[in-house]
This record gives structure tokens, C-alpha cells and sequence, in this order.
């Protein structure tokens, strides 16, 4: 049966060309918020308590007394302040380490919009880089940058009371991943195969990298910093930890990429039959 056959089967493009490792991870993070739903306040309480990342928590492990005379200043301040003061020492429970909620905060989001959105911008952006990195080289990525966030927003808020959730710092790790080869001829279409990646260098120098990276990074300020006063979200936004797991991505995109050296490869090869030896 010849190629040009009318009879031959027709090979059709798939209308979702979503990788299964994206599907799996939207899955659990709606899930998760869907099963945090049927429990009552104190479940759920419970449930940020164990599972948030906390920063005054980690600060009181470390420097008991730091933490302490934030909480007595708290309780000076009248009625707010002394709910406040109760919220924190609820969270900090036993002051015990909690290693797990550098991650686990990721799973858990406040509303559906703030689920939702992750998820879709998780499938913008996580799709091409799961295509290039494999599943559990993806899955790593988004570990090390929800940790990288929650890293970078305590160093900015290390006896700040409000608990951290979402998955945005791992979303944003993705897009940070992204920003290194998606620019590039060929980056978004999964039928080229896999383009070289851009250096950090060529980052800088790409009129549409760079563009998206200041365009993210004036979107996430503005959304964070004035999140309040813009009534966009009813509590504040990490957006310290949307910047250290974008920087994560941006940064460590060679230790998952591993692609380069099958690419590096082929280029050369490639080159050598374009320009043979005399």
C-alpha cells in the first residue's frame, strides 16, 4: 500500500497535545482543594497548620525570642492585635521543624480562582517544558523551585504570621524554565523536535525573552505590592516567592535539561555534512 493511497489510514494530530505529567499534577492540585472543602474550620485550620509554610514558625525554631517579642508586641495592640497574636501562636503550635511545608504548601490554594489559574497557567507553560524535560525531571523542576519560593519569601518575611499557599512559585519555575528556549524558532511546536537552549547571555540579549521577563516581573510587583489597595486578592500575595521560583527556573534550567548534550551533538554532526572535510 503506497503512501498517496486513498485506502491507508489517516494519521490525525491529537487536538490536546498536553503531556500526561501535567494532567496528573492538575488533577491532585484540584483534588486537594476540592477534598479541603468538606472539612469543617477547625479540619481546615488544622490542615494550613501542618501543611502551610509558615515563616514565624521557622524563625521561633531558630530564634525563639525573635518570635516571642513579636507575638508581645502583637498583644499590645489592642483587639486585632491580639487575634493576631493568637492566629500566630496557634501556627507555631510547638515551635517543632516542619522541613515538609517547603513543598506541601504548594498542594493547597484558597479559592478556586487561585487553583484554577495556577492550573491554567501551569498548562501554558509547564506543557513544552514537561515535553523537553520527561516527567520526573519536570516533577523535580517544580519541587525545586516551591521550595526556592518558599525560600526566597521567608527571607523577606521571617516573622511574618500569615501562612503561605498555592502553587504559584512552582508555576512560576515552569515559566522561568520556559523563558529558555520557548523564544526560539520551533521552541512551542513539539514536531521540531527540541531547539538549542538560549544561555542567560542570549536571554538578555533576546528582544522577546527579555520583554516577557519585565513584563512578568512589573505584573507580579504591581499584583503583589499593591494587591491590597487594588482589592485584587482578600489577603496578601507571596509574590517575594513567585520571584524566587522564576529565578529558580531561569537559573538551574541546564541541571534538567537533558536535552543540551543530544542537541550539542546533533548540531555538530549536522554541521560537519553541511560543510565536509576537503
Amino acid at each position: 500500500m503506497s503512501p498517496q493511497d486513498p485506502r491507508a489510514p489517516r494519521q490525525h494530530e491529537p487536538v490536546f497535545n498536553v503531556p500526561g505529567v501535567i494532567m496528573v499534577v492538575i488533577a491532585v492540585l484540584l483534588l486537594i482543594y476540592a477534598a479541603g472543602l468538606l472539612l469543617s474550620n477547625q479540619g481546615e485550620a488544622d490542615l494550613i497548620k501542618r501543611f502551610a509554610f509558615e515563616p514565624a514558625r521557622l524563625t521561633y525554631f531558630f530564634a525563639p525570642e525573635t518570635m516571642r517579642s513579636v507575638i508581645a508586641g502583637l498583644q499590645t495592640q489592642g483587639r486585632q492585635g491580639a487575634d493576631q497574636a493568637g492566629l500566630a501562636q496557634f501556627l507555631i503550635g510547638s515551635g517543632r521543624l516542619q522541613p515538609w511545608t517547603f513543598l506541601t504548601y504548594a498542594f493547597l490554594h484558597g479559592s478556586w480562582v487561585h487553583v484554577g489559574s495556577n492550573c491554567l497557567w501551569l498548562l501554558v507553560f509547564g506543557a513544552p517544558v514537561a515535553r523537553r524535560f520527561g516527567s520526573v525531571r519536570f516533577l523535580l523542576l517544580l519541587a525545586v523551585t516551591a521550595i526556592a519560593g518558599a525560600l526566597m519569601h521567608y527571607a523577606f518575611n521571617a516573622t511574618s504570621i500569615a501562612p503561605v499557599i498555592g502553587a504559584s512559585a512552582a508555576v512560576a519555575g515552569a515559566m522561568g524554565a520556559a523563558v529558555r528556549f520557548v523564544f526560539q524558532p520551533g521552541g512551542l511546536n513539539p514536531q521540531t523536535g527540541h531547539v538549542p537552549a538560549l544561555t542567560l547571555g542570549e536571554v538578555m540579549r533576546s528582544t522577546s525573552a527579555l520583554s516577557f521577563l519585565v513584563t512578568w516581573f512589573a505584573v507580579n510587583l504591581v499584583t503583589g505590592v499593591g494587591s491590597g489597595a487594588l482589592a485584587i486578592s482578600s489577603g496578601p500575595i507571596a509574590w517575594q516567592a513567585h520571584i524566587g521560583g522564576l529565578l529558580a527556573g531561569l537559573l538551574l534550567f541546564n541541571l534538567f535539561d537533558r536535552h543540551e548534550p543530544q542537541m550539542q551533538q546533533s548540531l555538530a554532526s549536522a554541521t560537519e555534512q553541511a560543510h565536509p572535510e576537503p
